[in-house]
């Protein structure tokens, strides 16, 4: 296991590299400058033109790309995601505070995606001939095709404006108040679950149909053995083999998703911070929160990557020459 991890070190190190220029260029691409929001709000036009090269030259902009870059590449080695254009504060402790929101928001919404996906994936399956198995399926298939910002807003606007029963933004008195945080929850964690399930659904049955056909399968039953065993014991695990996969993958789209989801509810996480660096042209701001988001997903593939084995004995075994 550690052979083949190690063995994949190089292609990460290669696509941490390409994040890192991605990272630095996209913000750079993006149409407008940066100049208005170092410039406290004001117009940019209105500002003189010796006060605009004194703005530029304080934040490093007035450098060529290049030298911006090396500068970006310099201060990522030291640790340094550089201070933000709007007020100056570390990019760093901004990201450290959304985290552990945007950590909270996609950790809820990842267990209850796992348990209905797989749950409703291997019953789909095993269903497959019946009008039940057709129904999840379809139902399946139309909340994976929901925009998650368009499903927030009629969560909004039913259970929020219509109903009244739930708290619609914000995380309320936060921390200290439990109760008050769990129903601030419900509607972005619902509607990250109802968008996300759908992978590890399809993924599941489909992974489900082919274990269902194989011949221990068969073999168990003609011994005798109990659809309920056979299921859970000789179907499922095979079948999660490629939900596992999945799972990794899962969690970097939840937190991409979470970027729009937390922008619909004001949830204060990473893709509020986010939101509000494109607003604002906050290259640094954009460049830490984009960072964290490519790590994220660059650590969990290679994860899954190094457990994969755990789970399948014969990514362990050596191969047999034939």
């Amino acid at each position: 296991m550690v052979g083949r991890l190690a063995a994949r070190l190089g292609e990460y190190g290669i696509v941490l590299a390409a994040a890192v220029i991605l990272n630095f260029a996209l913000p750079r691409a993006l149409p407008g400058s940066p100049l208005r929001t170092v410039a406290g709000g004001e117009s940019a036009g209105a500002l003189p033109t010796e006060t605009q090269a004194r703005l530029l030259r304080s934040y490093g902009l007035d450098q060529s790309l290049w030298r911006q870059f090396l500068d970006y590449v310099r201060d990522l080695a030291n640790l340094d995601l550089g201070n933000s254009f709007v007020d100056g504060s570390p990019v760093a402790e901004a990201i450290g505070r959304a985290l552990p929101w945007t950590l909270l928001l996609v950790g809820s919404s990842l267990v209850l995606t796992v348990l209905i996906g797989v749950a409703t994936g291997a019953l789909a399956g095993y269903r497959r001939r019946v009008g039940k198995g057709n129904g999840l399926l379809s139902g399946a298939l139309l909340l994976d095709s929901i925009p998650s910002f368009w499903l927030g807003m009629l969560l909004i606007a039913l259970f929020g404006v219509t109903l009244g029963l739930l708290p619609t933004f914000g995380v309320g008195a936060g921390f200290a108040d439990p109760g008050d945080l769990a129903g601030h929850l419900v509607l972005p964690v619902l509607t990250l679950t109802l968008t996300g399930f759908g992978q590890f659904f399809l993924v599941t049955r489909s992974s489900m149909l082919a274990v269902l056909s194989a011949d221990h399968i068969e073999h168990a039953r003609a011994r005798g053995i109990g659809s309920a065993r056979r299921i859970f014991r000789h179907a499922l695990r095979p079948a999660l083999l490629p939900a596992h996969t999945v799972l990794m993958i899962e969690i970097g789209y939840l937190v991409g998703g979470a970027l729009v989801v937390e922008t619909v509810f004001a949830y204060p996480g990473l893709g509020r911070v986010t939101f509000d660096a494109i607003r604002a042209k906050d290259f640094p701001v954009m460049q830490g929160t984009f960072l964290v988001l490519t790590l994220t997903v660059v650590v969990l593939n290679a994860v899954a990557d190094a457990t994969y084995a755990l789970i399948d004995p014969r990514v362990r075994r050596p191969a047999v020459a034939t």
